[in-house]
């Protein structure tokens, strides 16, 4: 059974790695004006790019930006995202957005550790469903769902946009799509990049910036003895698949 998280690319800065290249060369080419950057092409991008980056200069990542769209993850999943600060986000509303009492599976996220116990699974959503229900006799009794609300667990699905620039979008992936990482937050963070490798505009952007959980970012895992067994392996694989999607 899937977990039901959906993460959808909608929008981005157009031509982003020329755009990022463009935004770079201002520092060191005399002639730069605005108007080069209808100029700037692949043999560009494929000149300057990897030279900036391999120095470290990556703040040219902050002129490409892309929305996405998260919904079906907890709200245990919502509050580690919004941790990521140097990004935008418009959640759904909890005070304005009713919750439907007669669906407990598609109001809240029950971990799969949790539905391979059936004793323990039955407890959870015994209790769910009593959240749910009085949630509902709040809101039935004349009470508002803004107080309503305060029943409510952290399980309960919601609905997000996020938008980051390039190199916010690396940070975060770095930490989050590390085997380590929580494994709801680690899935969006991975349907992210997938939602990139689908695009032929923004596919390089995902070799050029290294795109990718740390250990693809630095050659090498970071976790040390942390890190999960066969992690490197798998992990490399994975993200050569979508690199070269």
């Amino acid at each position: 059974m899937g977990s039901g998280i959906r993460v959808r690319l909608v929008n981005y800065t157009r031509k982003p790695l020329e755009t990022v290249t463009w935004a770079a060369l201002i520092s060191y080419w005399e002639g730069w004006e605005s108007e080069a950057f209808e100029m700037i092409g692949e043999s560009d991008v494929e000149m300057h790019l990897p030279r900036v980056l391999g120095y470290g200069h990556e703040s040219i990542l902050e002129h490409a930006t892309l929305t996405f769209a998260v919904e079906g993850c907890s709200r245990v999943c919502s509050h580690q995202l919004v941790r990521h600060r140097i990004a935008s986000y418009t959640q759904q509303s909890q005070r304005y957005i009713k919750l439907n009492p007669d669906d407990v599976e598609g109001t809240f996220v029950i971990p799969e550790s949790v539905k391979e116990n059936p004793g323990l699974y039955e407890k959870w959503r015994k209790l769910m469903r009593e959240a749910i229900e009085l949630y509902d006799e709040t809101f039935r009794a004349g009470i508002h769902q803004e107080d309503a609300r305060f029943i409510l667990p952290q399980a309960v699905r919601t609905k997000i946009v996020v938008t980051m620039n390039l190199r916010e979008l690396k940070h975060f992936l770095g930490l989050r799509a590390c085997e380590r990482a929580q494994w709801e937050i680690r899935e969006v963070a991975w349907k992210m990049l997938e939602e990139m490798a689908k695009n032929e505009e923004l596919r390089p952007v995902i070799k050029w910036a290294r795109l990718g959980p740390r250990c693809i970012q630095l050659g090498y895992c970071p976790e040390g003895e942390l890190m999960p067994p066969g992690c490197w392996k798998r992990t490399k694989e994975r993200w050569k698949a979508l690199a070269e999607f």
